[in-house]
């Protein structure tokens, strides 16, 4: 897929100042890499992200299988994405009527309207789960994700699902920034499109996760990809880091149009 518009040429469609800012960031870094930071320990979280924090537009958390949770944790994860400019994802795919996702999004003990940039919805809920989240978040200049598609085996999000929520965000465009998707899935320049299960190895995990390549994501209209285990796992995740954040920007650099 050839691009037609850089992501800084994008920051004009965009009307959300999280968007603005998230493409700004993979400009200014030249990366499109999220991690996906799927630690349980808050040491080893803090630890890993302060490693790999100067590769990344974004860190993706599930702060809700730390076993060691507490207030610090995410004081400090905010404090390194000042220190290394990346954004903050917290990965909590809500999927509650709109008055749970509410209490899920700022109540105690996570209070995550306080820190994460980004939160992500199932929009199979329907549209009152957005305009619930927004009443949240858009006063904290935060913004959501709206899970379109997902990369395991025999997902139910088919062609008419993506459809349907396309047809949501644009009723909130305010605060739907994008989506979490396989593929780029419309043409219009504001929404920015997140990939996750990207490793260099297009494989299976045995438990119905598939992968797709950097490469292969990009060309597919991808705009940030999210990789996780081929980073966590790896005998030198700093390195890896690198070598995932060289090859996205590589991909994306291709991609555009003289």
């Amino acid at each position: 897929m050839i691009r037609e518009y850089s992501y800084e040429q994008r920051i004009a469609f965009c009307s959300n100042p999280t968007a603005k800012k998230l493409l700004s960031i993979c400009k200014e870094k030249q990366s499109n890499l999220c991690i996906a930071a799927d630690f349980t320990s808050s040491d080893a979280l803090l630890a890993f992200t302060e490693l790999v924090g100067s590769e990344i537009c974004m860190l993706k958390t599930h702060i809700d299988i730390l076993n060691d949770f507490h207030p610090n944790t995410t004081k400090k994860l905010q404090e390194l994405s000042h220190k290394e400019n990346f954004m903050i994802f917290e990965d909590r795919k809500f999927a509650g009527i709109g008055n749970t996702a509410q209490l899920q999004y700022q109540g105690v003990p996570f209070k995550r309207v306080e820190w994460a940039d980004l939160i992500n919805a199932h929009s199979i809920v329907g549209p009152g789960i957005i305009a619930a989240l927004k009443n949240i978040g858009l006063s904290s200049n935060r913004a959501l994700l709206l899970l379109a598609e997902m990369s395991s085996s025999g997902t139910l999000a088919r062609k008419e699902y993506v459809e349907a929520t396309l047809k949501m965000a644009e009723q909130h465009e305010d605060f739907v920034i994008g989506f979490i998707c396989l593929k780029k899935i419309s043409n219009n320049l504001k929404w920015i499109y997140f990939t996750p299960g990207i490793q260099f190895a297009n494989d299976k995990d045995g438990l119905g996760q598939t992968y797709q390549t950097p490469d292969s994501a990009i060309k597919a209209g991808s705009d940030i990809i999210i990789v996780g285990r081929g980073i966590y796992q790896a005998e030198n995740p700093k390195q890896a880091a690198n070598e995932y954040r060289r090859a996205g920007w590589s991909s994306y650099v291709l991609s555009l149009s003289s």
